[in-house]
């Protein structure tokens, strides 16, 4: 798959639910619809158009996202279904971490290649005011579980706020140095119903790298590739390792090398994060898989992939799932 810039799209993004057991103040307005669960994909017709996706169109990395995925009771189906189509060399979740305690071995025996989890803060009560649960124990368990289940390499993903946990990252990049994951700082994007609260909560990368003085003695720069986070070889002051990635979208996109196409778990197609959706492939998948249909309506929507994402997404994130 090319799309209008000769752009490969090699890497789908799979929301499998708009319902999270969270609650974070940067992913949902204050009222949120209901998940249409009847419309959802099922697992057999997740499978269906992935498995044409890597044969047809040289797709090889997916991405499992929501909402949250560990919200779906029929995740694990999806996964080991997933796990079964060759020629996909990377298959990943990104969860909010609070089933993982439990099931970390469920899902690296189904399958899961590995896992990304968020984590905005370390301290209890400002975890518990961004994400609307008490519940930061849980979430350090679940990190813990996934290392001992072999999920990895294992990345945490901190979205940060002004005025809420910029005072945290020294902190969180420690953590992540005790523990051998990577930690990727993320810059709040404009969506949905919140983009009019933005500019009061947005972080520039600058600003999260020199919040970062305290702990970081030495920086040394890696490839980034198609990657979305720019990343680092960090040197601690006090002789430790880490490995540090600033996502930045909005001080420094990255959309000359996007590689991504995103299905929500009704069948939209969003070629870009930001941007609108691009029509939708239920007619494509039921009441049978329709390939020539299918490729048709992918055709369109990739060729729709713009050269930059939009200044605004139109999206909820848990919809599209980020």
């Amino acid at each position: 798959m090319l799309d209008a810039q000769d752009r490969p799209i090699r890497y789908l993004r799979l929301s499998l639910t708009e319902a999270c057991q969270m609650r974070c103040v940067y992913c949902r307005p204050s009222i949120l619809t209901q998940s249409k669960q009847a419309g959802r994909l099922t697992p057999d017709e997740i499978e269906t158009l992935v498995r044409h996706l890597v044969a047809e169109h040289g797709l090889m990395k997916v991405r499992l996202t929501g909402g949250d995925p560990t919200a779906r009771p029929d995740l694990i189906e999806i996964i080991e279904r997933l796990a079964s189509i060759d020629g996909i060399s990377d298959l990943a979740m990104t969860t909010n971490g609070l089933s993982l305690a439990s099931h970390a071995n469920d899902y690296a025996n189904a399958g899961l290649g590995r896992v990304n989890v968020s984590l905005d803060s370390l301290d209890p009560k400002r975890f518990a005011q961004i994400t609307g649960v008490d519940a930061l124990g849980r979430v350090l368990a679940g990190i813990d579980a996934v290392i001992d289940a072999g999920l990895t390499p294992l990345k945490l993903n901190t979205v940060v706020l002004k005025n809420e946990n910029l005072a945290d990252l020294p902190a969180l990049v420690a953590y992540a140095a005790t523990h051998g994951v990577e930690i990727r700082f993320i810059e709040l994007m404009p969506m949905g119903p919140l983009a009019e609260h933005w500019v009061d909560r947005y972080v520039p990368a600058s600003r999260m790298r020199n919040a970062l003085a305290q702990v970081a003695a030495g920086w040394q720069t890696t490839a980034q590739g198609s990657d979305s986070a720019q990343t680092y070889d960090v040197t601690l002051h006090d002789g430790r390792q880490a490995r540090v990635g600033f996502i930045t979208p909005m001080s420094c996109n990255f959309c000359s090398a996007c590689n991504r196409l995103r299905i929500t778990s009704d069948g939209s197609l969003y070629p870009c994060l930001m941007d609108q959706p691009r029509g939708n492939l239920t007619d494509a998948i039921r009441p049978k898989f329709d390939a020539d249909r299918f490729d048709r309506l992918l055709s369109v929507a990739i060729q729709a992939k713009a050269p930059e994402h939009p200044v605004t997404g139109v999206a909820v994130m848990t919809q599209i799932g980020g």
